[in-house]
């Protein structure tokens, strides 16, 4: 029954708990006492940041913002950047794969490489450099370079009428491209070999948007996609209640991670291979189709940041304790905080920052950097906060 129920659904069966029974901290969260401030677990949190192209001006459009990011990094504590290079089948590295205007203007513009750049000064002052691919979503990206090599018949498709026009295709505004398709794991793969081979010197790399889109109506109803189930299983009518069928997209997104993870580890090994994961788990997992937590598991992934992006604290809270409870505790998860929802909330993102620091999660995420920029109240509780630690030591 559970796999029917959608995030509103969640919430409300969150809400209804909350009234019936007092909140209890699992002891993978080690009994941290979030609202209160009281005594952390032994262990802190690695303080990262999200970098993303989608603020203006964009930090690699220029070596003067690159070096600022960098200042600025250094005087939050921050330990890890999460560079987005690639959105939208754009790229902000040298492609021939993807459309890398981006990185030829800023290239000319500037006469240096600024996402080499970047790593140099953030290796010279201790800071991790990952680089932050968004692989199965277009964005609304119609001039796409796989899109245009093969046409619509590369993105994801719910059941229903016949498309007609690409626009037929828009999912939550975004395109999504076909977690199983063998044309699209070619194209991504290429794309990750591009990056790791241009710049030697990352630390790890991240990827976003392994997933199906997780609102309703389901995707996954490419024909190849019903004829590959239909051969394994010999169901012919498919739907969301056929017994296997989300089983089987489910195994269809592990099999991209894995790939991924082996071509990454092949062309760099020691290189770090991470992914984000969607939340509440629950959503992941019965919607999204993103079984995150057994990638970890498995060591197709080193960590996972999970994307917990609610205001209210208390379902920042729930998010945590079910991921902990489904990962062994957090010590591979990543905790995304998503200032970018926050902004005139300065005291819900602390709160947010709080909670994380305290739960015994590998890294407290902020995403993203830009936002930091809109209001500097956010940037001031980072500044504050590593301040405060550096006296305690």
């Amino acid at each position: 029954m559970i796999d029917n129920l959608c995030v509103a659904g969640f919430s409300r069966l969150f809400a209804r708990l909350r009234r019936v029974r007092p909140r209890k901290i699992l002891p993978a969260l080690a009994a941290a006492v979030f609202f209160a401030g009281t005594a952390p677990v032994s262990a802190s949190p690695e303080r990262q940041l999200f970098v993303s192209v989608i603020q203006q001006p964009q930090t690699l459009a220029s070596s003067e913002a690159v070096l600022e990011l960098i200042q600025f990094a250094r005087r939050a504590g921050i330990t890890a950047l999460f560079i987005q290079i690639y959105r939208g089948d754009q790229a902000w590295f040298s492609s021939e794969l993807a459309d890398d205007s981006p990185y030829r203007e800023a290239l000319k513009k500037n006469g240096e490489d600024t996402l080499d750049l970047l790593i140099r000064e953030a290796h010279a002052s201790g800071i991790a450099v990952h680089a932050w691919l968004n692989l199965l979503s277009l964005s609304k990206n119609t001039e796409a370079p796989i899109l245009k090599k093969y046409g619509p018949a590369v993105l994801t498709q719910k059941p229903g009428p016949e498309k007609n026009k690409l626009e037929d295709y828009l999912i939550d505004n975004q395109y999504f491209l076909e977690p199983s398709d063998p044309r699209v794991h070619e194209h991504l793969l290429g794309i990750l070999g591009e990056v790791l081979r241009a710049y030697p010197g990352l630390d790890g790399i991240q990827a976003d948007y392994i997933r199906y889109p997780d609102s309703q109506p389901f995707y996954g109803y490419t024909p190849e996609n019903l004829e590959a189930f239909r051969a394994a299983s010999g169901i012919r009518e498919v739907s969301e209640f056929t017994p296997g069928w989300k089983d089987w997209r489910r195994g269809r997104v592990t099999a991209l991670v894995e790939k991924l993870s082996k071509r990454a580890r092949e062309l760099r090994p020691g290189i770090i291979f991470s992914t984000t994961g969607c939340a509440p788990y629950a959503r992941a997992y019965h919607e999204a189709f993103q079984d995150w937590a057994r990638w970890v598991e498995l060591g197709l992934a080193d960590f996972v940041t999970m994307m917990s992006y609610p205001l209210d604290p208390l379902d920042l809270e729930e998010n945590l304790m079910g991921a902990g409870a489904r990962a062994e505790g957090l010590s591979n998860i990543n905790v995304g905080i998503g200032a970018y929802k926050m902004a005139a909330k300065a005291d819900i993102f602390q709160k947010h920052w709080q909670i994380c620091t305290a739960s015994g999660a590998r890294g407290c995420a902020v995403f993203h950097y830009g936002s930091l920029h809109e209001d500097p109240a956010l940037a001031g509780i980072l500044l504050s906060s590593i301040t405060r630690s550096r006296k305690e030591l």
